[in-house]
């Protein structure tokens, strides 16, 4: 049965499901009072005892699908292309938030790190449009939010004139997730001759002689990195309590590199000999779920599935699509390369941890807010019927099935 959403906080029984916990999966009810898990409930005894303790109890019937802790999305940039969808083409930040983060309870996401560029991709229209957007985001979290949004900065390193920018960020407590990026050509991501160039031809719109400006420009620029200057940044996230990433490290001496900024997360490394050695480093690896859902990168790099199925890799982020993070989730355990709780906590409880969240978020234990979801199969991809953050319903499914005559 639905739940009506004045109940926010009414009991809660979720019931009949198969609650995926930490390091199994249980045929357990989950208790919710005051938005918050109390109680895991084996037995049938147990749950009547409880019901008969919380007579305004509502009752959600989760009819033998999976009880999972909501989703934590670590990194996904699909906001910016929500705002811009073409070059060029901009739609208002109030309209495109809105109708964004409509879509992620259906995908089971729960928490979003909303991934914002400083020195590329949007940024490119002018500082003022990310710097408007991260305002924006903080402001409609204190009106309004149906799931748990906060701001992953993503900054350019050879972006100079956004180190003030970075920095007052980091102070004022304003982003939740920093990481230190380098997009420059003939490096990391870009190696390979050319690749830049048809990259920001087909998602900025400009032509050859226009991007060949770009990349004499974007070189200049590199050649000026402040290294103490991202030093210092580094220290202050820390300082601040707020985790710093690398992102897309090719070699063993980039994580020395990125150790040394005070990172402890890497996003995306393009073979699987830095993603070990990152990971043995201690440091918090994260792949594309995308990459395991199409069954390798679209850059031609690192397959995330080897790298978990090495150890090597903890975290699933949707990078650039959303709906690809349940799905990927299934995918690990239906192919073997990861049993149902360990691909679950790879999007929640890791992510969560890696972050400095895990002690409110990120898995299905007494105490910690109640932002679940019911996960059903059809032909054997999963899809949510309901989400719930808090304790309250955001999103419940209804699916009309039709006889075949």
């Amino acid at each position: 049965m639905s739940i009506p959403a004045s109940s926010k906080t009414a009991p809660l029984l979720i019931c009949n499901g198969q609650a995926v916990l930490p390091e199994r999966t249980a045929a357990a009810a989950v208790a919710v009072v005051d938005g918050r898990i109390e109680k895991l409930l084996e037995q049938r005894e147990q749950e009547e005892r409880w019901l008969a303790e919380h007579p305004d109890a509502q009752l959600l019937d989760a009819q033998g699908r999976f009880v999972l802790p909501g989703l934590i999305d670590i990194h996904c940039d699909a906001i910016e292309k929500e705002v811009q969808p073409r070059p060029g083409t901009l739609f208002p930040l109030e309209f495109a938030l809105l109708e964004f983060e409509r879509k992620l309870p259906v995908h089971g996401i729960t928490t979003m790190y909303h991934s914002l560029s400083l020195g590329v991709g949007l940024s490119l229209c002018g500082d003022h449009l990310l710097t408007g957007m991260i305002d924006y985001i903080a402001a409609y979290n204190r009106k309004r939010a149906m799931i748990r949004n906060r701001i992953h900065l993503r900054f350019e390193v050879s972006h100079l004139a956004g180190l003030p920018i970075v920095e007052r960020y980091l102070r004022e407590g304003a982003i939740d997730y920093l990481s230190f990026m380098d997009h420059s050509p003939g490096q990391g991501q870009y190696k390979e001759p050319d690749s830049f160039e048809r990259y920001v031809m087909k998602n900025q719109g400009v032509n050859r002689e226009e991007v060949a400006v770009i990349v004499e420009e974007l070189m200049e620029r590199r050649k000026q990195v402040d290294a103490a200057a991202l030093l210092k940044l580094g220290a202050l996230a820390g300082a601040n309590g707020i985790t710093v990433a690398s992102h897309d490290d090719d070699s063993r001496a980039l994580i020395g590199e990125a150790e040394r900024l005070g990172v402890s997360v890497s996003e995306f490394p393009l073979n699987l000999d830095t993603a070990q050695y990152a990971a043995e480093r201690g440091l918090h690896v994260c792949v594309g779920a995308p990459n395991v859902v199409r069954g390798g990168s679209h850059d031609k790099n690192l397959r995330a599935a080897d790298a978990i199925a090495a150890g090597a890799a903890s975290i699933l982020c949707s990078d650039y699509h959303p709906s690809s993070l349940l799905a990927a989730v299934f995918k690990l355990y239906d192919e073997g390369i990861a049993a149902l709780p360990e691909a679950v906590r790879m999007a929640s409880l890791n992510p969560a941890q890696a972050l400095g969240a895990g002690g409110e978020l990120g898995s299905i234990e007494p105490g910690k807010a109640a932002d679940l979801i019911i996960v059903d199969r059809y032909e054997g991809m999963p899809w949510v019927t309901h989400t719930l953050v808090d304790g309250m319903p955001v999103f419940t499914a209804a699916v009309r099935y039709q006889d075949i005559c």
